[in-house]
């Protein structure tokens, strides 16, 4: 059956565009101090509300708790126009469907943001199963006729061309898309009372380039700094960026377990504030709940665990800037697998090919395992790499 546009999503006037556009940093930033003020009574308001329902049970606080929150997470007006006609319609919680997931990075004299994670998650609310695909920020992709870095489009043309990049790179429908602040992501862990990770022999992290706050190995309880140190390192570790993507990939999967298999009602109301002070997206607060009732109970230790086939050296520079080359017939077959919902076994390091991995994989092999084609998989093998 073939898919329908996605339909007119009600924002004001505006092109998206321009809100990350250079010659606008001031007025995003005066829009910025603007929501800042109010954020702290919008925080009583909606928590009070969510409170009253999940204590008390009022269908009218409810609503108004949603429409508070969805005019949260829909941004500055106009912001996701970008992405009408690009996005294609969806029943989240019924239809197998692709998300683009946008980790922004923002840090402290920074004027403006860099996409500094970029996961295409493919999920199948029905069959409980989920697969995250990492994209490499250096990728090299044609944008409008330009050669840039994948993670460059946002600043060039907003959602709307990172979408629009990836979905040209991997050639599927993207149906929803998600920009999360790190250090928003912060406030999130912390708000479910912090994410249990066994974090591999070898890939503990004290990278002051990454956070102050050393993270060891081995089975551990982190709070949202250390979540966020662990998400950022990469200096340390052989193969780099892809260390880190695995590393953001694994957070991922620990969250989606305390939220979806271990979180109390209590927690809820500090869940949704952070939710809609972290979070930008075109879900709404319906499609967010829909999803993660269809979700519960699901293994998300067997969630697909992959990075886009590619590899970076001397002969994927380009006027002396360094990218990441994809292999393209690699990724053409790996993302078929990842659209009909199988395993896509791709690489979870540099390389054209890679075997079943899952995130449970993940906490069993460490940097050097991958980036030596030595990590070995339930799924059977080792890992290949070039």
């Amino acid at each position: 059956m073939a898919r329908k546009p996605i339909q007119q999503m009600r924002y004001a006037s505006g092109a998206a565009s321009r809100i990350y556009s250079r010659e606008n940093v001031e007025r995003y930033s005066q829009r910025a101090r603007e929501r800042r003020r109010g954020r702290v009574m919008r925080r009583v308001i909606t928590t009070t509300i969510v409170l009253l329902f999940v204590l008390g049970g009022s269908a009218l606080a409810l609503n108004i708790a949603k429409s508070i929150i969805n005019g949260s997470l829909h941004g500055d007006a106009g912001y996701l126009n970008g992405l009408v006609g690009v996005l294609t319609d969806n029943n989240a919680a019924k239809d197998p469907f692709n998300i683009l997931l946008l980790g922004t990075d923002g840090r402290p004299g920074e004027d403006t943001f860099r996409s500094d994670s970029i996961i295409l998650a493919h999920v199948d609310p029905v069959k409980k199963t989920a697969a995250l695909i990492s994209i490499p920020r250096d990728t090299k992709v044609e944008y409008k006729g330009s050669t840039m870095k994948i993670n460059e489009t946002h600043a060039y043309g907003g959602p709307e061309a990172v979408v629009t990049a990836v979905k040209d790179l991997c050639g599927v429908d993207i149906s929803y898309y998600a920009e999360v602040s790190f250090t928003g992501m912060v406030n999130l862990v912390d708000a479910v009372g912090g994410i249990d990770l066994t974090i591999p022999e070898g890939d503990a992290v004290d990278d002051p380039d990454a956070g102050d706050v050393p993270v060891p190995s081995g089975d551990q309880h982190l709070n949202g700094e250390m979540a966020l140190v662990f998400s950022r390192a990469r200096h340390q570790f052989g193969d780099g960026d892809y260390t880190r993507m695995r590393h953001q990939r694994m957070v991922l999967g620990a969250l989606a377990k305390k939220i979806l298999n271990n979180l109390d009602l209590t927690q809820v109301p500090a869940l949704l504030d952070s939710l809609k002070e972290m979070l930008v997206t075109t879900m709404n607060v319906d499609d967010i709940i829909g999803v993660m009732t269809a979700m519960r109970g699901m293994d998300t230790n067997n969630i697909w665990s992959a990075n886009l086939p590619s590899h970076a050296g001397s002969d994927t520079m380009i006027n002396g800037k360094s990218y990441v080359f994809v292999y393209e017939e690699e990724l053409k077959e790996m993302m078929a697998l990842v659209e009909a919902g199988e395993d896509p076994k791709g690489p979870n390091s540099s390389g054209r090919k890679g075997q079943s991995t899952t995130l449970g994989d993940l906490a069993t092999n460490s940097s050097d395992d991958w980036t030596n084609g030595a990590a070995v998989t339930a799924g059977g093998g080792h890992s290949e790499t070039e």
